[in-house]
């Protein structure tokens, strides 16, 4: 196994929000400012991170009846005590990222890598998986939250930018420019990976290794690669 791929595939080749698109729904609220962008990205990343090790841990202890329950109840206490020393140590960041910031407990990233990584592997390439697709996830948070932010309101980490006669368009820090900005900016990651559209099928599924088949009832399967439409 290649520390340095697994790593690096969630800040490129995997990059939570650019290209598996998941954690929509933080990246869209709270990237009004970058600053929220990178308290819940650091935060996200911490959780998954230390969630990682401890179910790479007891992955041969938990049974598989209960497997997702204690997956989550492992993930919100790690969410609690993140928002404990936020609440104590940044209370503005605290405040700003409100109930986004527990919610990280049913973050798809985070239940997503416990069930196809951390419960499969070893605890060292469980960290680097979680490190990698935590700063992934980060790097895409401050991106979209900076420039909603430099547009919408002049600013950016509360840094005047823009001079005082330029309005700023203020469309960017509401939910309609949210949109707008996520959508260009995976446009370009996209285009600048080279990524073509992935055509719908079992061959071009990032699970199908750990899927063996499970999904060929589904409409979209692929029948050249096994499954039954």
């Amino acid at each position: 196994m290649s520390y340095m791929k697994e790593f690096t595939k969630g800040i490129i080749k995997e990059n939570p929000n650019m290209v598996t698109l998941l954690g929509m729904c933080p990246t869209l609220a709270i990237t009004t400012m970058a600053s929220n962008a990178l308290g819940m990205g650091l935060s996200t990343t911490f959780v998954l991170v230390c969630s990682n090790i401890v179910i790479s841990l007891l992955k041969k202890v938990i049974p598989d009846t209960v497997r997702l329950p204690s997956y989550i109840v492992i993930i919100a206490g790690f969410v609690t005590f993140i928002s404990l020393v936020l609440q104590s140590a940044a209370p503005e960041i605290y405040d700003s990222l409100g109930m986004f910031l527990s919610l990280i407990t049913v973050n798809c990233i985070i239940l997503g890598r416990a069930e196809m990584f951390a419960s499969k592997n070893k605890v060292l390439p469980s960290i680097l998986d979680g490190l990698g697709m935590g700063l992934g996830f980060t790097l895409s948070l401050l991106l979209v939250g900076s420039v909603r932010e430099i547009l919408g309101s002049g600013q950016w980490f509360g840094i005047q930018l823009a001079p005082e006669f330029l309005e700023p368009m203020t469309i960017f820090i509401l939910p309609a420019g949210g949109f707008f900005v996520l959508g260009v900016v995976i446009a370009v990651v996209n285009r600048l990976m080279n990524m073509k559209p992935r055509e719908i099928g079992c061959h071009n599924c990032p699970n199908a290794e750990s899927c063996h088949g499970s999904c060929s009832t589904a409409p979209a399967c692929d029948k050249k690669e096994g499954g039954k439409a």
